[in-house]
């Protein structure tokens, strides 16, 4: 289970619960105490707003005095773990449901894309659904699955938003070409070193059902791939 946490946060982060207006607390950054207690307590306010709570401000500061002070609280602790537990898995029904819907409407916007594609000029359909379309061919070796490749590489998104480019980073990658996503596997022993190839990634030669970063579920990818060279 995700760690939840019970945290005091300073008057006004979740805004006012009715005119009362606290008086902020006097904090003395040279206090060791002091500094280790702002710091914690501004720590777990990030954690806990990233978690998604809908929080009544009073309330939330009650249970937590409670907790620290010892007394006889409204639940016990179990209680408590329980009502935490029974949130996180409707957020996980939430977020399931936005993400099936998600994948679905890339799934459909992928495959237009791609049939659309597949007609242009220079562009190729390999009998898996992997597209490409030669930029420049190289005169160099081919790699193998088992080879260790270096190359620069763009990776966009079919609205063209770019998620991830070694161009921009001034330095190409190297890592074993069996461990990259299955369309470049078959793009790159196809390709001789020297040759830059445009890749167009169907989501199940890509990253499939599973987000990546900014890449959703069920997402076609476009890259641009030049392989530099075969690591011996």
């Amino acid at each position: 289970m995700k760690r939840w946490v019970i945290v005091f946060v300073a008057a006004g982060l979740f805004g006012c619960q009715g005119e009362q207006v606290e008086k902020p607390v006097d904090v003395d950054l040279e206090n060791k105490q002091h500094k280790e207690s702002y710091a914690l307590g501004l720590n777990l306010s990030e954690q806990l707003k990233q978690q998604n709570f809908n929080v009544d401000r009073d309330i939330f500061i009650q249970g937590f005095k409670d907790g620290l002070s010892g007394e006889v609280a409204l639940m016990t602790s179990d209680d408590a773990v329980k009502v935490l537990i029974e949130k996180q898995q409707a957020d996980q029904a939430s977020q399931q449901v936005e993400q099936n819907k998600a994948a679905e409407e890339n799934k459909k916007a992928g495959e237009a894309f791609l049939a659309e594609n597949k007609g242009k000029e220079g562009v190729v359909t390999t009998e898996s659904g992997l597209q490409y379309k030669v930029i420049t061919n190289g005169t160099g070796p081919k790699p193998q699955k088992t080879d260790t490749i270096t190359f620069h590489y763009k990776g966009t998104l079919i609205d063209g938003t770019v998620f991830d480019s070694s161009y921009d980073r001034g330095e190409p990658l190297t890592l074993p070409l069996g461990q990259l996503i299955p369309g470049w596997v078959e793009a790159v022993q196809m390709m001789a070193v020297g040759s830059k190839w445009e890749l167009f990634i169907p989501h199940f030669l890509g990253y499939g059902a599973r987000p990546a970063g900014k890449i959703g579920p069920n997402s076609a990818l476009v890259f641009e791939l030049e392989l530099v060279e075969i690591k011996k």
